[in-house]
């Protein structure tokens, strides 16, 4: 009997902490009702009376989210729905630092909030940090004499090692899934992924979206892609074309309006792939050929470029950008691009008109500010790409439609150094073959890249980055091949990142690397010793120890890499940039060499076995004080070359 009544005692106590409350709010609610209805309209307190059944109501609302699961909207004062209409993670630069918002844009408001630290257990809430009013908002640039936000970027070799790091990372779990008891070392691994993958997700994004309000406050956020900057000013700009009025939320009015996020959510976590089930897809790796045909549907002559997209590590990049086709309607480019895919599923392709007029010069940012024609996007279906024949497709993008073309190389195949069968040329060709049949000591190929490169290209943004049009590419390749005469007339005609990526063939397409397969294992130990002085005997004895043609080669290259980084605050390429871009060009052995002893469970392993290492051992001579042939050659009288 005890028992019952202490049961009974708690059951009470239970109630009326966690109904009472609620129960209270609402018979409030249905007084408030009563109340309005015997309440006259110009009566000065039916004003008041309707913002507190609004607020009960939203109160209500928030808390039963059983009854209405899928919520769309919150009510305004007057009595209207506050639609969400968009919402999505976005990275904001507030007090020169980065921080990771989620931003919610409703009919007549732009909220932006963060997640608040909550304990095990408890539900997450959001805690806005500002809105505006879609009335106050505008997109107009700041006057030169306003302070403009210092945005902090990263250089991009930091960017492209973690993404190693991430790549190493999903390797180790795909093992640990197989291992036995191997669960609890996959959950501390994802933990660590899901840290990496954030911090990349922070930190990659470059593209300024700027907001400003009335009253002269501006916000500055930053997006990795420029499809993502128009859709959120597309959807804002389609909003303001209605007829609003400037809000003012009261501090209720905004808790409970930033309560209700939570709930109207359609984005629920940061696109990161730690946080996919493993059900979905990984998306592709390996190389996405791309052939841009044409596109029609302009309504008047403009000058026309594309730029395409592929999404990587839970972001979008861009990834390639066609010529300017000059005053037409329909512009036939007809131009390949070779795209390194990574874990991506999806391409996209903006289409510009190219601005030339200095007065549109947007002084946020001080470029000219291209206007975005359509744009559209394609699912990467493997069975669809994966095929050996080339698929065509078209987007059609705000009236107007592209004609592209596309098929995909895998990772395993990419990787692979192929012999050239036609021992007359140059790419595919042993380099002591080639400077044996040149009478040269460097290949005339090297010599005239680097030479065309040095002369109008080393001040050039993203040198030996950006992709050069495959196309041009491939008549370069052909001319050298086949010894043209007029190849020196090519070089001086052809768009430089074709020349820079050309070279990058000529190396990547070497049956073995410039370093050599048998040097390889040595070089890896060597850049991994601890002792400076150790470390410089071995990598200057493995150097020597090459034959001479890739030593003569490798010191070119190496003096040509310094002269380019030299020009870094113009050009943004680095001297870890560079050997980022070269290292595994230079270094990655054979298809034979690079499997030996080792066990290799997924494609993504070979990918990203030993890259570090491998830009770590070109980063150490480019950083090296100069080195010279002669130098090397007489130290061989002193050293054994055996290795």
């Amino acid at each position: 009997m005890e028992v019952l009544l202490v049961l009974r005692l708690c059951c009470n106590c239970t109630y009326a902490l966690l109904y009472k409350p609620i129960d209270r709010v609402t018979r409030s609610t249905l007084v408030l009702h009563d109340l309005l209805k015997h309440t006259p309209k110009d009566h000065p307190d039916f004003p008041l009376l309707q913002d507190a059944l609004r607020i009960s109501q939203n109160f209500l609302s928030s808390i039963n989210e059983e009854i209405d699961p899928r919520r769309t909207a919150v009510t305004t004062p007057k009595g209207e729905a506050r639609q969400l209409v968009k919402d999505g993670f976005l990275v904001e630069v507030s007090e020169s630092s980065r921080k990771l918002r989620h931003v919610f844009l409703f009919t007549d408001l732009l909220l932006c909030a963060k997640m608040k630290k909550t304990s095990v257990g408890r539900h997450q809430q959001y805690e806005c940090k500002w809105y505006i009013p879609l009335a106050d908002l505008t997109f107009q640039t700041l006057d030169e004499s306003d302070s403009c936000h210092s945005i902090q970027v990263l250089p991009e070799h930091e960017i492209e090692e973690m993404k190693i790091k991430i790549s190493l990372l999903k390797s180790e779990i795909q093992k640990e899934k197989k291992a036995p008891k191997g669960q609890n070392r996959v959950e501390r691994l994802r933990k660590k992924m899901n840290e990496q993958e954030s911090w990349l997700l922070l930190h990659s994004p470059t593209i300024p979206f700027r907001l400003h309000n009335k009253h002269g406050k501006s916000y500055l956020f930053l997006l990795s892609s420029d499809y993502e900057r128009s859709e959120w000013r597309e959807s804002i700009q389609k909003l303001q074309k209605k007829d609003l009025q400037a809000c003012v939320l009261s501090s209720v009015e905004l808790q409970v309006l930033t309560s209700s996020c939570f709930k109207l959510r359609t984005v629920h976590n940061i696109p990161v792939t730690s946080n996919k089930d493993d059900e979905e897809t990984p998306g592709l790796y390996g190389f996405l050929h791309v052939i841009v045909h044409s596109a029609k549907g302009f309504k008047e002559s403009a000058n026309l470029y594309c730029t395409l997209e592929v999404d990587s590590y839970g972001y979008f990049v861009s990834k390639a950008k066609t010529r300017v086709f000059r005053d037409t309607a329909e512009p036939q480019w007809n131009e390949e691009f070779e795209i390194e895919l990574e874990g991506s599923q999806f391409l996209r392709i903006l289409c510009y008109e190219k601005c030339y007029d200095k007065s549109m010069l947007n002084k946020d940012d001080n470029e000219i500010v291209d206007k975005i024609m359509g744009k559209g996007q394609v699912q990467l279906d493997p069975q669809t790409v994966q095929s050996k024949n080339w698929h065509m497709d078209v987007i059609e993008m705000n009236g107007i439609k592209v004609e592209f073309s596309m098929k995909f190389t895998s990772r395993d195949l990419s990787l692979k150094r192929t012999p050239s069968k036609k021992q007359s040329g140059v790419f595919g060709v042993k380099i002591n073959v080639v400077t044996k049949r040149e009478r040269s000591k460097v290949p005339y190929i090297v010599r005239q890249c680097i030479e065309e490169v040095e002369k109008r290209g080393i001040d050039e943004v993203g040198i030996y980055r950006i992709s050069g049009v495959a196309t041009d590419i491939q008549a370069l390749k052909t001319a050298f091949d086949t010894n043209t005469k007029d190849i020196l007339v090519m070089l001086s005609d052809m768009d430089i990142n074709a020349i820079a990526g050309t070279l990058k063939l000529y190396f990547r397409e070497l049956p073995e690397p410039l370093l050599t397969d048998r040097l390889y294992p040595a070089f890896m130990e060597g850049i991994s010793l601890s002792d400076p002085a150790a470390k410089e005997n071995c990598m200057m004895h493995l150097l020597r120890s090459l034959p001479d043609p890739n030593i003569m080669t490798f010191l070119t290259l190496l003096e040509h890499l310094k002269r380019v980084a030299e020009k870094e605050p113009l050009n943004k390429m680095s001297l870890h940039n560079l050997a980022t871009v070269f290292g595994p060009t230079l270094l990655r052995p054979s298809e034979s060499e690079s499997t030996k002893g080792q066990n290799i469970t997924s494609v993504s392993d070979i990918w990203s076995h030993d890259v570090m290492a491998q830009v770590q051992v070109l980063l150490y001579y480019l950083q090296h004080p100069p080195i010279s042939f002669a130098e090397l050659k007489r130290n061989t009288l002193y050293f054994s070359t055996d290795v």
